[in-house]
């Protein structure tokens, strides 16, 4: 049997994102998630990815982003988005909208023995809020 190829299966993907993380961690491992958020979820409290970079798609709805260092903002159904991992801040990851869901898949590296997530205490957000930055006009 022959097995028959599409002749433009080159054609067939876009790039969504394209960037240079910090690091990957030797020996790193992956988990790929699908996180499901209702209307007007406020998501995840904040959290940091110690043990390496983190990188999505989201699938449906809007959500609200914010990583230390950057303004909040809007992610959309179809757009990409990435943290760097390590000792960077994740404040939101919540449902922007409250009448429809937030629906997004996320690839986690990160170097073995290390957790995945790590939540950061009201005493560590208090000491880097200067480090974190206030949403612009646009949004």
């Amino acid at each position: 049997m022959t097995k028959s190829y599409d002749p433009s299966w080159e054609n067939a993907f876009s790039v969504l994102q394209e960037v240079q993380p910090p690091f990957i961690p030797a020996g790193a491992h992956a988990m790929t998630v699908v996180i499901d958020y209702p209307p007007g979820s406020a998501g995840a409290p904040p959290h940091r990815h110690p043990g390496g970079p983190a990188f999505g798609y989201v699938l449906e709805g809007e959500m609200l982003f914010e990583l230390e260092g950057q303004p909040p903002r809007v992610v959309r159904a179809g757009e990409a988005f990435w943290e760097p991992g390590g000792d960077v801040i994740h404040y939101s990851d919540g449902n922007n909208r409250d009448d429809m869901w937030c629906r997004f898949t996320v690839t986690m590296l990160c170097e073995p023995g290390r957790p995945m997530l790590v939540l950061v205490d009201d005493d560590e957000l208090e000491a880097r809020k200067h480090l974190r930055i206030p949403a612009t006009e646009q949004e």
